[in-house]
């Protein structure tokens, strides 16, 4: 959402007001109002989260889902309208975009929705009430279709992702000297995501023992005991250890290849920096349909053992024009204006409404 709000506010200046809401935390009644805070907890029961996923997919099912749920959330939707007046309600979660047009069937306000999942799309995430449907991938609009969308309604547009990535803040060579990492070595980005989710450690330490001829620079996102484990420990490669960071755009323009959980936004701006990927982790059910995505494209491996990983960079370093290939594919389905075109559908339905 703040990608949107950043195009917005950069290509279309003092057009739009937005404001960004987070339902769950806001609104929701309990135990809804828990989800945010469960997401990285499910992480680590990933079977569990794999089961809940598909259980609620369907036509049927995700219906049957919403008329039970919808009883238990009416009066928080509709304080959600009644406190945020506007010309238009964008949507980036699945969850919430049955129950808000459910309350908006009487108020002639348009709805769009901005779909973040890559691939495996969850049957919330589309309704043929919604004004317009944005997807990432060719695959996720074609799942919309078989859910009855109509086809003029729903478009491929890309993962909205920070406009510094389309706009490097320097070259490869000038980010290197800013971070102080070697110019001779490779650089390996090793992200966990924002919770520090996945056996990134288990990994990191693998790729130490292999005394590969590269630099590690881990992410370790909020998760502060990851971080201090790192930290503390005697490795022998050269590397960095990072917590959250907000300069993703210029670690990934730094770098030359990318370990990382299955994640789409993460998937999505690796492509924009053309880095070969090694995906290490997923939520499964949801994040399934990326790996398939990278591995079948080329633009990367699954690697899900520390050892696979080792294996890959192996490969990689003692053959670069093979990790070269591989980046070409990964910048080749790159869609670095996506937050610029989603800003475009924006000030079109707010311009005209009844589109």
């Amino acid at each position: 959402a703040q990608a949107i709000i950043e195009a917005l506010e950069i290509y279309y200046p003092n057009q739009v007001t937005t404001k960004m809401v987070d339902f769950f935390v806001e609104y929701a009644p309990p135990p809804f109002d828990l989800a945010p805070a469960t997401y990285a907890q499910m992480g680590q029961v990933p079977e569990l989260w794999k089961l809940g996923y598909k259980l609620s997919d369907g036509k049927r099912r995700s219906k049957f889902i919403q008329e039970v749920l919808w009883p238990y959330i009416r009066k928080s939707t509709a304080n959600l309208l009644k406190e945020h007046p506007c010309d238009l309600f964008l949507s980036v979660h699945p969850i919430v975009n049955t129950p808000i047009l459910h309350a908006l069937e009487e108020i002639p306000i348009p709805y769009m929705i901005v779909i973040t999942d890559m691939v495996t799309t969850h049957a919330f995430w589309y309704s043929k009430r919604a004004n317009l449907t944005l997807t990432p991938t060719e695959e996720a609009r074609e799942r919309g279709l078989e859910f009855g969308l109509n086809p003029d309604k729903i478009k491929v547009v890309g993962q909205p992702i920070a406009d510094q990535f389309r706009r490097p803040s320097a070259s490869k060579n000038e980010l290197r000297k800013k971070f102080g990492w070697p110019e001779d070595l490779p650089v390996v980005l090793m992200v966990s995501g924002g919770e520090g989710m996945g056996p990134i450690e288990e990994t990191v330490r693998a790729v130490d023992g292999a005394g590969l001829d590269l630099m590690m620079v881990v992410i370790a996102g909020r998760n502060q005991s990851l971080k201090q484990n790192l930290e503390d420990a005697v490795l022998q490669t050269p590397n960095e250890v990072l917590g959250f960071v907000e300069n993703m755009p210029d670690l990934m323009n730094a770098a030359d290849i990318i370990v990382t959980k299955a994640g789409p936004g993460t998937i999505s701006e690796a492509f924009v920096a053309g880095l070969p990927i090694i995906l290490y982790s997923r939520m499964p059910g949801q994040e399934d349909g990326n790996i398939d995505y990278v591995v079948d494209k080329g633009s990367g491996v699954w690697a899900p053992r520390p050892m696979d990983v080792v294996e890959t960079l192996r490969l990689w370093l003692e053959d670069p024009s093979e990790r070269q290939r591989v980046a070409a594919v990964s910048k080749s389905l790159s869609r670095p204006d996506a937050s610029m075109d989603i800003a475009g559908e924006i000030i079109k339905i707010v311009n005209n409404p009844q589109i």
